[in-house]
């Protein structure tokens, strides 16, 4: 048995001759489902086992397509409040608009990587902050809602905001329980099979208020996965994580991956906030890569 690496952005082709009396298998393992065409520019392995002396030759060349994560923009801080302004001021969305498609995009995401199979069916803790990051959270949670999960949604510092209080009304109208109490590790444990860190935004400034201390050290201690949606909380928005961080296992960008995503190391990043115009995406630069059909989400890694 011999095996064959190929790296990122090569397409194979194999060609065998002499085989007509010999017994022979090839096993293809790709990164990604789907045929050879959903293969290029991603790592793949090739084993050829059972296989008789043949002559065996390889043929590689390179795509000249770069992967999706390869191509998009990472934003400074102030590019992203600026894109933020002019979605608002010049294209005329409005707050709630962009919520909405952003929650449903981080739900669409999650669906795609965690069934409830995996979750063992336990429910899904969804940790909300007082800004637009939280805002973000519970349309996630009235979508995984939907989309039949049980989110659970620890909401510690409630704004007096209409738009909020009307998010909190449609989750509680949908039977989604809302919470000010922290569990603790082994009810985490126990209840729990995925965290939604939905606390800060791309606007936060370090030191993490006292009110949220504790559920950052929480998902800094649980061994349960962590979805992250556009910033992971706690991190600086261009730095990254401090050494103590906590490490989520997906993330979730929105409009276009911060700097701060360059250093995420987990295994899902997604791209969602399928609103962007195309003048917008070419003043900056974003390179947003292909939505697929009408998906609202697209896996960067």
């Amino acid at each position: 048995m011999f095996s064959l690496f190929l790296n990122t952005k090569q397409i194979f082709l194999f060609q065998a001759f002499n085989l007509k009396n010999y017994k022979y298998k090839v096993i293809l393992f790709i990164s990604a489902s789907g045929g050879l065409g959903t293969a290029l520019g991603m790592k793949f392995k090739v084993i050829v086992t059972n296989l008789k002396p043949v002559i065996l030759k390889a043929f590689v060349s390179y795509s000249q397509t770069p992967t999706a994560s390869n191509m998009v923009k990472y934003l400074q801080q102030q590019e992203a409040i600026d894109i933020d302004l002019e979605l608002f001021n010049n294209y005329q969305f409005s707050v709630d608009q962009l919520m909405e498609l952003a929650g449903l995009s981080c739900a669409s995401a999650i669906g795609k990587s965690y069934s409830e199979l995996q979750l063992q069916n336990k429910s899904i803790l969804i940790c909300c902050g007082p800004g637009n990051n939280g805002g973000d959270g519970l349309v996630c949670a009235r979508h995984l809602k939907l989309f039949e999960y049980n989110p659970v949604v620890y909401y510690p510092k409630k704004t007096d905001k209409d738009l909020y209080k009307r998010l909190v009304n449609q989750c509680i109208l949908m039977n989604i329980p809302i919470t000010e109490c922290l569990p603790n590790k082994s009810q985490l444990n126990r209840e729990f099979g995925l965290i939604v860190d939905a606390i800060f935004g791309f606007s936060f400034k370090p030191p993490i208020r006292e009110a949220f201390v504790p559920v950052i050290d929480l998902m800094k201690d649980t061994s349960l996965p962590i979805a992250s949606i556009d910033i992971p909380s706690g991190w600086d928005v261009e730095a990254g994580a401090t050494e103590d961080g906590m490490k989520p296992e997906m993330l979730i960008s929105l409009t276009a991956p911060k700097k701060c995503a360059e250093f995420f190391k987990g295994k899902y990043h997604y791209l969602g906030g399928r609103f962007v115009p195309p003048t917008l995406q070419e003043k900056y630069k974003l390179n947003l890569p292909k939505y697929h059909g009408t998906e609202c989400c697209v896996l960067l890694n």
